[in-house]
């Protein structure tokens, strides 16, 4: 198993242990359906981590980007349980009209709060289009066919 395989896997596990321990919490925050919401990000994103763990050495993309990806992926999911949970502690209601309803932070809680979710939005959309590009059939094959090609250019190198 990839080191990779088994970070994902590691961090989803951690930060399922860290939805069931807002959940244990929510009634404490300012907004507790806002809570119930951090529990609820934390034990989804932990399992997401999990699953996406078990097939990423089917992700076929170039180190770099694949880099890029992996850390996206978790900073996705980590601010998106933390963000959530700040928001529960602050009682904010940015860009959360449900769980949020009848709750308002100061102006700079709402914006932090915001930016915070709008940057996870962007993280969360650009790792998932470079893990499903890295998961096409074609990816595979593309890959595959750029393994052999190295390998008959060093063998016939070395002849």
């Amino acid at each position: 198993m990839e080191d990779k395989n088994r970070g994902l896997m590691w961090h989803g596990m951690f930060l399922f242990l860290l939805g069931l321990i807002s959940g244990f919490a929510e009634q404490k925050f300012i907004n507790p359906r806002m809570g119930l919401a951090a529990h609820l990000e934390g034990v989804m994103l932990g399992t997401f981590l999990v699953a996406l763990g078990a097939v990423w050495s089917y992700v076929k993309l170039p180190a770099r980007i694949k880099t890029i990806a992996y850390w996206a992926a978790l900073y996705g999911a980590y601010v998106n349980w933390a963000t959530t949970a700040l928001a529960a502690a602050l009682g904010t209601f940015a860009l959360s009209p449900i769980t949020g309803a009848g709750h308002h932070g100061q102006p700079w809680q709402e914006s932090l709060i915001t930016a915070l979710f709008m940057s996870v939005g962007i993280a969360t959309l650009a790792f998932t289009v470079m893990v499903l590009w890295g998961l096409r059939r074609g990816a595979a094959v593309e890959r595959d066919n750029a393994r052999q090609n190295k390998t008959a250019s060093s063998v016939a190198g070395g002849r």
